[in-house]
């Protein structure tokens, strides 16, 4: 991709990204701990080898015993692991017994294998299917979305691979834009000139091959109404990057091609969300995974993401008026101490001391603050202060 004319030329930013990817984690191999289970990035017919084998397993007991049953790691929050070396949220080798025998196990067992048999037609067909289609394949049996939502990830980890690989896909909400081409399957994609909408990443991240690029760092977005002041003012003009956001909370989708990115691309990323413990969290799910998809986070967690912003020191720094900071709920002190008692929060000193503060000022703030010194304040001068001088976390 060929340079820009209008270039970012902050050279003390180059050397504090030079330093941040020598230190970086995404050049070594993940080695995951003996105690954890390791999930696979599968092909097709790698999870129809799988999927057959595990069959075959059932039919055999039904033979010998007359009493199948299927064990697979538990999912339990007390088999979550903190895999402190790399920094992630990961599965413990606990495992859970489904049998097709009982009757308390019968209409769970009953459901798994009919989401295995829906994997194998998406397999053999090479199509892709939502979650909301699978659950309306057959309503009767699955009862609520939730419930076929777990099926699904019990039958993703029973084949000890991701749910991607099943070619069953939650729906995406994020959205990336910037200094990036990309294939899908025969349509070359140019994130640059895609107007100040941007591209709507897709679920189907198996048909997506990165090209190329030219940025020089990634910035994840909490809010969409934060990406529409970047898209606006053309930011990765200026400065090379490339941008997405979830609106919120990152969906699988959205971690997954931010993961390959940070991967193949080999580029400083940084998250910008509200000054608020549920922005922490948002971050959180960024760096190390979330516990529920705890198997899955080798592929989904991005452990070299810094939290660029909002901080809570940020709020005197920038002199950010009191009319535009808001006092902290009680749901809002519960989440920050459920943070402050995570371990990997505890191991990093600068993270719990901005937690900490926030308690002490009794504060939050949203990202939109920064506009009470104008609307061009977050591109022109936050975010190019805040990259020049390395002040994140």
């Amino acid at each position: 991709m060929a340079k820009k004319q209008q270039h970012y030329d902050l050279k003390e930013t180059k050397i504090l990204f030079k330093e941040y990817i020598n230190k970086g984690t995404e050049k070594k191999e993940i080695r995951l701990p003996e105690s954890t289970v390791k999930i696979d990035d599968l092909n097709r017919k790698n999870v129809l080898d799988r999927l057959y084998k595990l069959v075959d397993n059932v039919i055999d007991k039904i033979n010998k015993t007359g009493r199948p049953s299927i064990k697979l790691p538990s999912r339990s929050s007390s088999n979550i692991i903190w895999d402190e070396e790399n920094d992630l949220l990961l599965l413990g080798q606990q495992l859970q017994e489904k049998q097709f025998h009982t009757l308390t196990s019968v209409a769970d067992i009953t459901r798994l294998m009919r989401i295995l048999e829906i994997v194998h037609e998406l397999l053999v067909k090479d199509l892709h299917a939502t979650k909301r289609e699978v659950f309306y394949t057959d309503v009767k049996l699955f009862d609520e979305q939730k419930i076929s939502d777990k099926s699904i990830e019990d039958a993703a980890i029973m084949l000890y691979t991701t749910r991607n690989s099943t070619h069953i896909v939650a729906t995406a909400n994020g959205t990336c834009i910037g200094r990036l081409r990309i294939r899908d399957k025969n349509d070359i994609i140019d994130l640059e000139g895609l107007g100040s909408g941007g591209w709507k990443i897709s679920p189907f991240l198996d048909n997506i091959e990165i090209i190329e690029s030219d940025a020089e760092f990634i910035l994840a977005i909490e809010k969409e109404a934060a990406m529409m002041r970047f898209a606006e003012d053309r930011f990765w003009r200026k400065y090379p990057c490339i941008l997405l956001t979830a609106g919120g909370v990152g969906d699988i989708a959205t971690r997954m091609f931010l993961k390959r990115l940070s991967k193949e691309l080999n580029l400083p990323v940084f998250s910008l969300v509200d000054s608020d413990p549920y922005g922490h969290y948002i971050h959180s799910v960024y760096l190390r995974g979330s516990k529920r998809l705890s198997y899955e986070s080798p592929f989904l967690a991005t452990p070299n993401i810094k939290l660029l912003g909002v901080l809570t020191r940020d709020l005197d720094t920038y002199k950010i008026p009191e009319v535009a900071r808001l006092k902290l709920e009680k749901v809002d002190v519960k989440r920050i101490k459920d943070l402050l008692n995570e371990e990997f929060v505890k191991r990093n000193k600068a993270w719990e001391e901005d937690l900490r503060l926030s308690l002490k000022m009794n504060v939050k703030a949203e990202i939109q603050a920064l506009s009470t010194h104008g609307f061009e304040f977050l591109t022109e001068k936050y975010l190019p202060e805040k990259l020049t001088t390395g002040d994140w976390i």
